[in-house]
């Protein structure tokens, strides 16, 4: 069975992807800054290991449909290490997507109930297009 109590453990995870996340942004808007941007990495891939649990970040990154982003995800970590910061993000803005590509119906379901951000994903235009992506995963 899944425990979802917040532990200490799993609240300073929630921090370091927040904080990882935070950095890359900055990253990005300093022009693509390749230390914040590799803070950004080390701090979001360290957060979600803390999050979920080192054997199931291991399982998830090591699944077969997850390969091609678990890949993605690496060679542009090493190119934002190496200096070539904008490379490094297409590569890992890809890896992303391809990985957590199964959390969009759960993240546009979250969207939907927050208070004034629902009232817009709740419009017509914008219900449908989310609609009709729900339950699909980006094609590998």
């Amino acid at each position: 069975m899944v425990s979802f109590e917040m532990n200490d453990r799993k609240k300073i995870g929630l921090g370091l992807t927040g904080f990882g996340i935070f950095f890359s942004f900055l990253g990005i808007v300093f022009f693509f800054d390749k230390g914040l941007l590799a803070m950004g990495n080390i701090l979001f891939i360290s957060g979600v290991s803390l999050t979920i649990g080192p054997k199931s970040t291991m399982q998830f990154f090591m699944k077969r449909q997850n390969f091609k982003g678990t890949i993605s995800f690496g060679v542009g970590f090493f190119f934002v290490v190496i200096g070539w910061p904008i490379l490094g993000m297409i590569l890992e803005a890809y890896g992303f997507i391809v990985l957590f590509s199964g959390f969009w119906p759960t993240l546009s379901v979250f969207l939907q109930r927050i208070p004034i951000l629902g009232w817009i994903f709740q419009q017509p235009f914008i219900r449908s297009f989310m609609d009709r992506y729900r339950g699909r995963r980006v094609p590998v």
